[in-house]
């Protein structure tokens, strides 16, 4: 077998998700320092993307209602991971329920942060070399994929030729993730782990014996 590197294995799912329509960028692009700013490092969602997805979803309603539901998108109520994580999902899934105040006084609204009927109009995008700093943990996951700005997938790879770096190994970083930088989980909908030959996905409370072939 011919020796491939990590890095190479993580260009060749890049490629493979660009085939798939999602967007490029190396997130050291997005960094605090880098060429088009987007983020602090402690920021795991790309807030200005989001803004955007939402006024693009919700053109009728007021901006005082679409800045109501970027808010509750981005405000963690409670210390619980797993919490937060079922929030969101249900933010993610229904939509988020506002009030608009009307001549007839106020009423309740959704505002929905991606669009299941037309995924066309959704914004997909790949960002590698995404470095997230929270308390004193530094962390780079190998690839998070970014729907509307948030960051919905987190994938972990590992390379097939390395007897040492297998997708078990890999299932492992993700539990050190999840420890160390918590905050990218409150918006995660789908773990996956590769060597480049098997990829396996598993949801945020899976154990090893849970992650499924994909």
């Amino acid at each position: 077998m011919n020796s491939i590197s990590e890095n190479e294995i993580e260009q060749i799912a890049v490629s493979y998700l660009q085939s798939l329509g999602y967007q490029y960028l190396n997130g050291l692009v997005l960094s605090p320092d880098g060429e088009h700013p987007e983020r602090q490092y402690n920021e795991v969602v790309l807030v200005t993307r989001l803004r955007d997805a939402i006024d693009k979803l919700n053109p009728s309603l007021s901006q005082d209602a679409k800045e109501d539901a970027l808010k509750k998108v981005l405000r963690t109520d409670s210390p619980n991971a797993l919490i937060n994580n079922e929030t969101f999902h249900k933010y993610f899934t229904e939509g988020v329920d506002v009030e608009v105040r009307t001549a007839d006084g106020i009423r309740g609204e959704k505002v929905y942060i991606a669009d299941f009927a037309q995924p066309e109009r959704n914004e997909f995008l790949a960002v590698n070399q995404f470095t997230i700093i929270e308390g004193n943990q530094n962390k780079r996951p190998d690839i998070i994929l970014f729907i509307n700005g948030l960051p919905l997938v987190v994938i972990e790879l590992k390379n097939a030729t390395d007897e040492n770096a297998t997708v078990k190994t890999a299932f492992s970083q993700l539990q050190t993730y999840k420890q160390a930088i918590p905050s990218l989980f409150t918006f995660n909908e789908l773990l996956i782990v590769s060597d480049g030959w098997d990829a396996l996905c598993g949801t945020l409370t899976s154990d090893w014996g849970r992650f499924m072939n994909w």
